[in-house]
């Protein structure tokens, strides 16, 4: 990795998420990325494309020597992820805050179809969390029991406006199961993303140095 952004800092609050999930957690892999049985991941942090780009890699979805050429004019590896151009991506990114409204679309059409196992996972950055839409997703999911669904927010005392009581109590008011860990401790972690939820989605809150963003 060559290319130098704004982004750098944080790359490092997310890639231990990231990697717990898909080496762990995700039934996902290359050969069955187009399977309707397959689970989704949503990064509705595009900043994050880089740990992304890293993980989908070392899991055999791109070549690691695109790493190196990432944000130039040849590569299909830009600032945010393209769903039409890199394997694995779920949902192109942009502007923040719609990561959770698309989860609970995607859940949505698995129910249409009568797919009710796989998991659909969604990485948001608690700044996000600032954006209007995300307050309707989150009490709509909690109200129709999203079991399916889990929100997994990287806390690093970003957000603007913040929630009284704090990221978790957020979810919670509004029907999820929460759980709080260590946004670096792998098998804190995995234990989280793995706790059974019935009934409802799950809100996963992985707290992170705000000084490592």
């Amino acid at each position: 990795m060559t290319t130098v952004t704004k982004d750098l800092a944080a790359w490092g609050s997310t890639v231990d998420v990231l990697w717990v999930l898909f080496d762990r957690v995700l039934n996902v892999s290359p050969e069955t990325v187009r399977d309707p049985k397959r689970d989704r991941f949503l990064l509705s942090d595009g900043h994050e494309s880089m740990p992304y780009y890293a993980v989908l890699a070392a899991k055999g979805f791109l070549d690691p020597d695109e790493l190196g050429d990432r944000t130039s004019v040849r590569s299909r590896l830009g600032p945010h992820p393209d769903r039409t151009r890199v394997p694995g991506a779920e949902i192109s990114t942009g502007s923040p805050g719609h990561g959770l409204a698309l989860a609970l679309g995607t859940v949505f059409g698995l129910r249409a179809q009568r797919i009710t196992r796989p998991k659909v996972m969604v990485l948001i950055g608690d700044a996000e969390l600032d954006e209007g839409s995300n307050a309707e997703a989150i009490a709509l999911a909690g109200r129709l029991a999203m079991d399916q669904l889990t929100a997994v927010v990287i806390d690093s005392a970003s957000a603007t406006h913040g929630w009284p009581g704090g990221i978790e109590r957020r979810f919670a008011v509004e029907c999820w199961a929460t759980r709080v860990v260590d946004g670096h401790d792998h098998e804190a972690l995995y234990d989280a993303f793995t706790a059974p939820h019935p009934a409802q989605p799950l809100c996963v809150v992985a707290v992170v140095e705000p000084a490592r963003r």
